[in-house]
This record gives C-alpha cells, sequence and structure tokens, in this order.
C-alpha cells in the first residue's frame, strides 16, 4: 500500500491506520483508508537529543576547536545568553554528550569535554560540515 507513496515520504514508514486507531490519535472524522506516517525513532530521538539552537556548535567547539570553559564557548559563540548556554550545556549532559569537570575552585573552574558517545559523533559531524563546505554557500 505504500508503494505509490513512497517517494513523497522519504525515510518513513507509511501504514494503514483503521478509522478505530485514528480516532484514538485525535484524526476524528479523517476517511476510512487515510495513511497515518510512522516516525522514525531513530531520526525523532536525534532531533530531540541535537535539536537544540545551539549544541551543533557547542559540540563543534569543544570537538575542533579544543575549547572546554563555559566563558571560552560563550566567547565563540558570541550571541548565547549565560542561561541558554548553561540550559544546553546542562541537555548534553543530561543526554550523554558532554561531562562536566569542576575543579571545585575559586575562582570556579569547569570544564566541558566530549564522553565516549559524543566522540562516537564526530565522524558523523564531519561528513555534516563537508557537506556544508561543499554545498551550502556563506
Amino acid at each position: 500500500m505504500s508503494g505509490s507513496l513512497e517517494g513523497n515520504f522519504p525515510g518513513y514508514l507509511l501504514v494503514a491506520v483503521p478509522q478505530a486507531q485514528l480516532a484514538v490519535c485525535g484524526g476524528i472524522g479523517m476517511k476510512k483508508s487515510t495513511l497515518a506516517v510512522e516516525r522514525c525513532k531513530t531520526v525523532s530521538t536525534i532531533q530531540k537529543i541535537l535539536g537544540g539552537k545551539w549544541k551543533i556548535e557547542i559540540i563543534y567547539y569543544i570537538a575542533f576547536q579544543d575549547i572546554h570553559r563555559f566563558g571560552e564557548l560563550r566567547r565563540h559563540i558570541g550571541d548565547i545568553t549565560e542561561s541558554s548556554l548553561t540550559k544546553q550545556l546542562r541537555e548534553l549532559e543530561a543526554d550523554g554528550f558532554i561531562s562536566r569537570h569542576d575543579y571545585k575552585e575559586v575562582p570556579p573552574r569547569v570544564e566541558y569535554n566530549l564522553t565516549d558517545l559524543g566522540k562516537s559523533f564526530i565522524p558523523v559531524f564531519e561528513h555534516m560540515k563537508q557537506w556544508g563546505d561543499e554545498n551550502l554557500t556563506e
């Protein structure tokens, strides 16, 4: 059933959903033969983890520019507020992409590094950057 529509929804699995199930999912009033698009869970999870406004840039500076301290990150990113940077760093830490090391010094000294999970993303990031360099003009 997905054959004729496959090209319209690349990367998605099209499934026929009975009208009773559509009512449960909020699709009340839809025709019986309506197709529902089932999202790719992997891509959805990646989007959730890396979808923050600054997360890709934060990972870039930590991985490729040897920038590990809060103030350095803020200066390199530029337009980011302290609260936004803090939030994005905490989310990346919670998702296992970066680790935070507090040296318990005065003045405070905290460094961020990629975890093994974050390091495993580097080849993907390199391909994304290469694609951008080749296909996007500034």
